[in-house]
């Protein structure tokens, strides 16, 4: 937890204000016992109302006083924590956006939602405990023994015992109750993965009427969840009882002997009630105290998993003096390329990828599902980085450059198409918030969007669904293209990004492509022979690597793979390689 005090720093004047505050309160609390002790013997022993009324006056006061340093110190803790939990989250995000690929593959979303959520929300309120019951329960037990000292040192005997007991089983049950709260999160993390999934494939589950499995899935992983949290809750509810116990034995005791002294040799009647003021104060903080510990048991495993997540750097790195031009053509050179998702595995998702795509013409990739096609385009924007081998665009190694600059000139169609709530204007605007209206237009245009988008009622300004679900398709792919052309992308990357469309929007769009983007190094994933007989280029990828290569005509003539894959489409039948 104490790696995280930087978010701290900058609200180190609420976190003086706070404690000082409650040392003002705590201060206030300690006089009032002693305040009575005076009531009850020169007071009413006495009959001297004035003491009474002046004294009683002055409790007054006190107690004012201890409101306003209560109340303060509550502001400022809530100042201070609601900031730190506040930067936390945003560093948190940053630093989940730096992430590879591989980051994300570990890393899983419901985890990530958890630490982002829960676990922030568990440090906020432990920060806040700091600044307020931290400060108060120590202080109220060390002043309150010192105040019974001052009263009764034999008294005082009995406490001597009860806080030691006290402490021992406060040690015992954090000890037994860590481990449990370790295991509810992770408990957790599984219930929120569920959760994700089922929320994002909801349409599937239906489609499939999976409903009961899911819900039984889900219930599996929320039973799991609740009993564990039920073992950590048993555990800690034996807090309060044993310590209710020992407070309310200790307090008897304190009458006992406390009474025997009075009616022996005349302690003051003000004083016992006074030190029975105080010893349950000590042993009442005693109590704050352990109940705040069961906080700090689940803060140190929230701030083990905030930690975990900032420990994980991503293999995705760039030099100091990476370069920030170097794209101009877009010549894409895959020299000797080799990948494997876990660096320590020998099975090579790729393997010996070599190949040019020269700026103007088209390159496209055929294959069978798994042979790594997506995979392929996704090291371009080094989304992965290559196990070995290199990448080269206009002859600089992609490793050089910054990722910054490699990123915004390449637009890429992925497989998935994810759209984000909002307008379209404001989807195909995505990458340049700046484009103008008739630049988003234009991109429509060619992507064959502005028909159906002018149709809406709404038009460009009609608001999306959670992932566009009010859209087909094929209108969203072809949102999503708008969206990449919408950059000028010097390298157009696009996979399977026409599997929706129709034959004949598709050859429309490709044609639009054709013309609009030229000058760009296009390389394209499809699953249909249509789609990439006129590219300039085919690849034909199988278990990594690649197997044949050339255009349409000379593959057709010398690649039985190529032939096979034709031969399956025009007969209608499954291609085993597309």
């Amino acid at each position: 937890m104490w790696k995280l005090k930087t978010f701290l720093k900058p609200y180190w004047l609420w976190c003086i204000l706070a404690p000082l505050l409650m040392v003002v309160e705590v201060f206030m609390d300690l006089l009032q016992p002693t305040l009575m002790a005076s009531i009850v013997d020169e007071g009413l022993m006495k009959n001297d109302l004035h003491h009474i009324v002046s004294t009683g006056l002055i409790m007054v006061g006190v107690a004012l006083t201890g409101v306003i340093g209560g109340v303060g110190c509550t502001v400022f803790s809530s100042i201070a924590s609601q900031n730190f939990g506040n930067d936390l989250r945003i560093r948190l995000f940053e630093h989940i956006q730096s992430f590879s690929n591989r980051n994300l593959d570990r890393l899983k979303t419901g985890s990530l939602i958890t630490r982002l959520t829960n676990d922030v929300v568990q440090l906020q309120t432990f920060v806040q405990m700091i600044l307020r019951s931290f400060v108060r329960s120590p202080l109220l037990l060390i002043g309150s023994l010192i105040m019974a000292i001052r009263i009764s040192p034999s008294l005082t005997l009995i406490l001597l015992v009860a806080v030691p007991l006290l402490f021992i089983l406060l040690y015992v049950l954090i000890r037994l109750s860590f481990p449990l709260f370790a295991k509810m999160q992770s408990k957790l993390d599984a219930v929120n993965v569920v959760l994700q999934e089922n929320l994002a494939g909801i349409r599937v589950i239906k489609a499939f009427v999976r409903a009961r499995q899911e819900q039984q899935r889900f219930h599996d992983a929320n039973t799991d969840y609740t009993r564990t949290a039920i073992r950590a809750n048993r555990l800690m509810a034996l807090n309060l009882p044993l310590m209710m116990l020992i407070l309310n034995a200790s307090i008897v005791a304190v009458l006992w002997f406390g009474g025997a002294q009075t009616w022996n040799n005349g302690f003051p009647v003000g004083n016992l009630a006074a030190f029975i003021n105080y010893a349950t104060q000590l042993l009442m903080s005693m109590m704050m105290l352990s109940n705040m510990l069961t906080f700090v048991s689940r803060a140190k495993v929230s701030a083990d998993r905030v930690n975990e997540v900032f420990a994980a750097t991503s293999d995705i790195t760039e030099d100091s003096d990476a370069l920030n031009v170097g794209i101009k053509a877009g010549r894409v050179e895959f020299h000797n390329v080799a990948f494997a998702y876990d660096k320590d595995d020998e099975n090579l998702v790729l393997d010996d990828i070599s190949f040019v795509a020269e700026p103007g013409k088209t390159t496209a990739i055929l294959g069978a599902t798994g042979t790594g096609k997506s995979t392929l385009v996704s090291l371009i924007p080094r989304l992965y980085d290559v196990t070995s081998g290199a990448i080269r665009i206009d002859g600089t190694d992609i490793r050089r450059m910054s990722l910054e600059h490699l990123r915004s000139r390449i637009g890429f169609v992925m497989q998935q198409t994810i759209l984000f709530s909002g307008t379209i204007r404001d989807n195909i605007r995505f990458g340049r918030p700046d484009a103008s209206d008739e630049e988003v237009e234009e991109a429509a245009i060619i992507a064959e969007a502005h028909g159906f988008i002018s149709e809406l009622p709404q038009g460009y300004d009609t608001v999306l669904g959670q992932r566009g679900i009010n859209l087909s398709g094929g209108q969203k792919q072809r949102l999503a293209i708008a969206r990449a052309l919408l950059i000028r992308p010097t390298i157009l990357i696009m996979d399977d990004s026409t599997s929706a469309l129709d034959a004949a929007t598709e050859s429309r769009v490709r044609q639009l492509l054709k013309t609009e983007m030229q000058s760009s190094t296009n390389l394209l994933i499809a699953q249909r022979v249509s789609s990439v007989i006129d590219a300039d280029l085919i690849l034909i990828l199988e278990n990594g690597r690649i197997v044949a290569q050339g255009t349409h005509e000379e593959l057709r003539r010398n690649s039985g793979i190529y032939q096979d894959i034709l031969h399956s489409q025009l007969n209608g039948e499954e291609a085993p390689y597309v």
